[in-house]
């Protein structure tokens, strides 16, 4: 008789198993997965918009960041370039004579050229041939004389004048 009384109470308290009932259920539990399916795509396609955008947004950044590295790679290569060159016009300019020393030479070779024409005192000989010297550099400097030393060389008028002088010894009017 408990037994019989607990059934009842079951029974009232299940529903009874009929089509209508096993339709409602099944309709309940179909809607409530097409909702749930509903809210899921909805958060899938905001999710999906902002990996799009995060996927833009790294783009543009990387594109940014390549073109920046180009521009100081193509500086690096430029300033390697102009520092190689700098390199170069040091050593040059470090073995080129200045132009004083290149003024130097030329009154010195000068003066030699009239030495050997003026041999026998040496030390008074010199000076006065440095002197000689000093003086027709300082005035071929400025003249039209200039023009026909860089042209022609320092030493055409030394040889006019060595020339002159060997007819002058043949002659037999040397000067000591």
């Amino acid at each position: 008789m408990i037994d019989s009384d607990i059934i009842s109470n079951i029974k009232g308290v299940v529903m009874d198993i009929t089509p209508t009932n096993i339709l409602m259920v099944l309709g309940s539990v179909a809607f409530g997965w097409l909702i749930s399916y509903i809210f899921f795509l909805l958060k899938a396609r905001k999710y999906k918009k902002e990996l799009s955008e995060y996927k833009e947004h790294l783009n543009r950044h990387l594109k940014l960041t390549e073109d920046g590295n180009q521009q100081r790679e193509k500086s690096l290569e430029q300033l390697r370039k102009e520092n190689e060159n700098l390199k170069v016009s040091i050593k040059t300019l470090g073995q080129k004579p200045g132009r004083s020393e290149i003024r130097l030479l030329n009154i010195y070779d000068s003066a030699v050229r009239k030495m050997m024409l003026k041999a026998p005192g040496f030390s008074s000989a010199w000076e006065i041939s440095l002197q000689e010297s000093e003086k027709e550099y300082k005035d071929s400097e400025r003249g039209i004389k200039t023009i026909f030393r860089k042209v022609l060389g320092p030493s055409i008028s030394q040889k006019t004048e060595a020339n002159k002088a060997k007819s002058d010894e043949a002659d037999g009017d040397f000067k000591y």
